[in-house]
This record gives structure tokens, sequence and C-alpha cells, in this order.
């Protein structure tokens, strides 16, 4: 196994096709697909799974991408090391939603200006999104619901968040989960840490929601709990953000559910100069946790 058959596997896969992979690297297809077959010969596994003209991975092809992906980061990274050189190349940050539209647009800003050759690239999602893309490598690091139990996983608390309840304008008070037992929540995928937190506070209750809609976005939440269908929870930094947040009857939590906490994380023993100077950025602005 050689640096050039990962670079070859690693474009295969993202391209899902030998020619569009060969266009990609300036090579002949004919020499990709020697150094695949040479590569799963050396593994004694199938990396791809063939279908025609296209290749899809094969389980065990999916969890060598991520290691794949970290040697080959790790390259880039000692080379730049080596020569002395300023944070460069990509640095695929992951982010909870309201964290992205509320809590770290200054910090991005701040980071490209001071490091001009790193291609930041963000996306957003739920927390179990977001690590799942860290744990793949598919992410260089994430900010999500922590702290994150995972024995290949660091990170750092970063933020503090005021988790409440919103509800229609003239709803009646809310401060347990037997209030509004058996009403409709809406909520973000199953794999959001936000609405597993809501159902416990249910549950620790002795009650629990009504219907549960998926809604993809905070703004479509409060459109539907402004028009009176049902409640959501949220961090109050983004509800204050929204227009039209007035509209609603905001409910906090009690204590023990009231704060949750954003972390920064990332593969342990990876972590790069892109990230380094991320790290380093949080700390010169205090919003590192003691």
């Amino acid at each position: 196994m050689d640096l050039v058959q990962l670079e070859i596997f690693k474009a295969v896969a993202e391209q899902g096709s030998i020619s569009a992979a060969a266009q990609l690297i300036h090579r002949v297809p004919s020499n990709l697909t020697t150094r695949i077959k040479q590569l799963e010969q050396d593994l004694g596994v199938e990396l791809f799974i063939r279908e025609k003209s296209r290749l899809r991975l094969s389980p065990a092809g999916w969890n060598f991408l991520g290691y794949a992906r970290r040697i080959l980061d790790l390259v880039q990274e000692a080379r730049a090391t080596v020569a002395g050189e300023e944070p460069q190349g990509a640095f695929a940050l992951g982010s909870l939603e309201s964290t992205a539209a509320v809590r770290i647009p200054a910090l991005l800003a701040a980071y490209n200006q001071k490091h001009t050759k790193v291609e930041l690239d963000l996306s957003t999602g739920p927390s179990g999104t977001m690590i799942e893309g860290v744990l793949s490598g598919r992410l260089t690091a994430a900010f999500v619901d922590g702290p994150v139990l995972h024995s290949t996983l660091e990170g750092v608390a970063v933020f503090e968040e005021e988790m409440v309840v919103i509800a229609p304008l003239h709803h009646a008070p809310i401060t347990r989960g037997q209030d509004v037992n058996g009403e409709n929540i809406y909520t973000f995928r199953s794999n959001c840490s936000y609405r597993h937190h809501f159902e416990r506070w249910f549950s620790q209750d002795g009650a629990a929601p009504g219907r549960i809609f998926e809604i993809e976005s905070y703004h479509g939440m409060l459109a539907c709990v402004s028009a009176g269908a049902g409640l959501a929870l949220m961090p109050r930094s983004m509800l204050e953000n929204m227009p039209g947040f007035a509209a609603v009857s905001v409910w906090p939590l009690a204590d023990s559910y009231r704060v949750l906490n954003t972390w920064l994380i990332w593969r342990r023993g990876t972590v790069s100069q892109s990230l380094n100077s991320f790290v380093k950025l949080l700390e010169e602005r205090d919003l590192i946790a003691p």
C-alpha cells in the first residue's frame, strides 16, 4: 500500500466512477483500475461493489475511506509543518444549525481573514450527523451538543445554551412535562440531541408528546408554533435572533434541563494545523470553558 493508491482510492470513492476519478487526478482509467485491484488484493477485501459503469463502496470500503482521508490529511499536514508553512488546505467544519447561525459567524470571519490559505467548508446538521462526519473523516471537527463520550473523540466545551420551550402565544403556563402531556411537538430528525433532550424532559415527568413532526429548520418550527399547531424546543439565543419570535410564548425548563453545552470535537490524535489555529482563536476570544 502506498500514498498513490490511497489518493486513487479516495478519488474513486468520492467520484463514484473510474472515469470521473481519472479526469480529476489526471490519470488514465486503466491505471486506476489496476491500482484499485492491487489495493484490494493487498488488504484482502473488496472495497467496492461493482454495478455496471459505477462503483459503490462496500462496508469495508466505507471504513477504509475514513482511514485513507486521515492518512492523506496527516501527510499534507506533515509536509506543511516541516516546510514551516502557515495552515492551508481544506478544513471541513461541521456545526449545529443554531450554533452556525448565532454563535460562530464572527469567529469564522476572523479565522478566514487570519488564515487565507485555508479552504473553510462549513456544513450543518443535527449532532448525530456531525459526530458521524467526524468519525468517518469527512469532517475535521464539529460543534455538537456535548460532552460526547466516545473513545476516539476528544474536544472542548465552548458555548452554554439556555433551552426553552416555545408555545402558541396565549398558551397556559408551562412549568413541567405534565402541563403539555399529549401535545404535538416539532423537532429535527431522530439523531438530533435536542430532540432527545425534549423527549427526556417529557419522560422524567411521566408525560409524553402527542405527534412528533420532523422539521428541517428552526424557522419552520417557529412558524408552526406561532400558528398554534404545537410546541418546540430551541436555544434561547437562536429564538431571539429570528424574526417573529414575539409571536410565541417562551417557557424556560427546570434547572436540571435548562442548560446544554456545545462542544467542539475532533478525532483523538488527528489535530491539524488548521484545527490547532481554530482552537487557538477560540482561546484568544475566551470561548473555551475552563
